[in-house]
């Protein structure tokens, strides 16, 4: 199977701290999160630890949300690590990587980044006709700014 990666960049006007904890911590996730508006009776389940390694939250929702669950694996000063697994509509997966890089204006560099294997059978086909990129690039980029809002405000 082929491996996909999508990245997406946003410079925010914001402490790497502040940031850090807008994304260690999944029940911040509901300000700035793309998928947030995906489902309004969307269910999430909290648990392990409330923030960094450990942390894991679950989620279920209607045919736009589905359903999965995440988990911080790895949680360092400048990067976050979480292993992202999809139930519902489709199973997969993936690997996230959140890095905060500070510049040299005293900004920070927000580096959202997913890979994972291409899948077999139907999502294989629509990934051939719809790379990941074109298909969860836009949610990232949408994230981004929210999250930067958020941290900027």
């Amino acid at each position: 199977m082929a491996e996909f990666e999508v990245v997406r960049r946003v410079v925010v006007s914001a402490d790497p701290t502040h940031i850090h904890t807008l994304i260690d911590n999944f029940r911040e996730w509901t300000k700035w999160s793309p998928w947030e508006d995906l489902d309004p009776q969307l269910q999430r389940t909290y648990s392990g630890a409330p923030s960094g390694v450990g942390a894991h939250y679950a989620w279920s929702g209607n045919r736009k949300a589905g359903a999965g669950n995440m988990e911080i694996v790895s949680d360092a000063e400048r990067e976050i690590g979480i292993r992202l697994e999809f139930l519902k509509p489709f199973k997969a997966t993936n690997h996230v990587d959140f890095e905060l890089n500070p510049t040299e204006s005293g900004a920070t560099e927000v580096v959202w980044r997913m890979t994972g294997q291409q899948q077999q059978g139907l999502m294989a086909l629509i990934g051939k006709v719809i790379p990941m990129d074109r298909m969860v690039g836009k949610d990232f980029e949408k994230g981004l700014t929210r999250l930067k809002a958020t941290a900027e405000a």
